[in-house]
């Protein structure tokens, strides 16, 4: 990787490595001093997950090389850039419910797992600062397209734009709401009630 601010600098460094193995990647100075920190930053927080399952699973008597091995094997989810685009937080059925199940388990063996525990409190953040970010826009009015909790679906189990509606609602804001997926019958009742009354273009 070459980070620079002009041209000839970067044709000069990629003539001093011509003939090396590996994709040349120019990029410049600010991207490539962050992505350093990505690295690094990245490398570190694998260590420590890794510790911290290795930890509980010292705990529970389960072979923790095992299971990070077979972790591993996964190259379509764990081992891949699939979950590393930066966006918003996550949700559904699985995800939040198996990383409180693992906390709570780890709690019960008095572990600590700082790396875990902070995962929820994250994401929860992430859905605050879009609240904060849209309610700065001063709009009364906000639409939305999809509410699920991921594209392709009607479940809305743990969809933190459900959380965002609720918020935007809570704060006097005039919701639209769009997702060719989703009934709204499929809506858990207290979501049901609130988006049906405050929310006109919504169906019944």
């Amino acid at each position: 990787m070459i980070g620079t601010s002009d041209t000839r600098t970067a044709n000069t460094v990629r003539e001093i490595y011509q003939g090396l193995p590996g994709e040349v990647l120019v990029t410049t100075l600010e991207i490539s001093e962050m992505v350093k920190y990505a690295d690094n930053s990245f490398h570190a927080i694998k260590i420590t997950f890794a510790n911290e399952i290795g930890m509980i699973c010292k705990a529970l008597g389960i072979d923790s090389h095992a299971v990070m091995e077979i972790f591993c094997k996964d190259h379509k989810l764990n081992i891949s850039p699939y979950y590393l685009k930066p966006g918003f937080a996550f949700g559904g059925s699985c995800l939040p419910k198996d990383v409180s199940a693992l906390l709570y388990k780890a709690r019960t063996m008095d572990l600590d797992t700082p790396l875990l525990q902070s995962v929820l409190l994250s994401n929860e953040k992430q859905i605050f600062s879009v609240c904060r970010e849209i309610l700065g826009l001063g709009k009364k009015r906000v639409g939305f397209l999809g509410f699920s909790f991921k594209a392709g679906t009607d479940d809305l189990r743990g969809s933190p734009i459900v959380e965002v509606i609720e918020t935007l609602i809570g704060k006097g804001c005039q919701v639209c709401l769009y997702d060719a997926n989703v009934n709204v019958a499929r809506l858990v009742e207290p979501i049901k009630a609130t988006l049906i009354n405050e929310s006109p273009t919504l169906p019944h």
